[in-house]
């Protein structure tokens, strides 16, 4: 009589998390920047361009890497893909409103940019709860970059006043890339839906 093959159980390596696990490094972090993030937009607000100010925006900007390199070491989970986007927009768009708060940047961009960024957060994820997944863009992480660049020269002492113009340069070139990289992902959700 013959038997059913009875499949080997699937190995994982030491240290690494299924797709569903919620306590995890990468997660620790991500709660981390999270729950931190407040204390860098109260000193943005009641001292502006400072070097503390500076320095911790630095270390919070560090910590997207941080979490990332974690969960692909250690295994990528629900909840990292839907932590980790929150707490880079918490960061990223409430120093940049704190930065308006305080003179230091125009409302006009930062508002241009909260839009895109609740639009196309909006768009994936309408997508993804219908099991159509539009995977993030190379340039909407160089996107990421340049806005980390444009907040760090606004918060610099050194890059205040007559030197402003470079933080907003940055942040128009930001703006450029959020849009043109908004268009890439509504083409790419075209794509995708058209091909299923």
């Amino acid at each position: 009589m013959a038997t059913t093959p009875v499949p080997e159980p699937r190995m994982t390596r030491p240290g690494s998390f299924g797709p569903s696990a919620l306590l995890t490094p990468a997660n620790a972090v991500t709660l981390a920047r999270l729950f931190i993030t407040p204390v860098l937009l109260v000193m943005i607000v009641n001292g502006g361009a400072t070097w503390a100010a500076t320095g911790f925006w630095i270390v919070l900007a560090c910590t997207d890497g941080v979490d990332g390199y974690l969960a692909r070491r250690q295994g990528t989970t629900s909840s990292g893909a839907f932590l980790d986007p929150l707490a880079d927009k918490f960061l990223v768009l409430g120093a940049m409103f704190a930065l308006v708060a305080k003179g230091l940047f125009w409302w006009l961009p930062v508002a241009l940019m909260a839009v895109r960024e609740t639009g196309i957060s909006v768009y994936r994820s309408y997508w993804g709860r219908r099991g159509v997944s539009i995977p993030a863009r190379v340039g909407a992480k160089a996107k990421t970059v340049v806005q980390d660049v444009a907040v760090g020269f606004a918060l610099l002492p050194l890059t205040t006043d007559d030197h402003r113009w470079i933080a907003n340069a940055w942040l128009w070139g930001a703006v450029a890339l959020a849009l043109f990289t908004a268009g890439q992902y509504l083409l790419d959700g075209r794509r995708v839906v058209r091909a299923v």
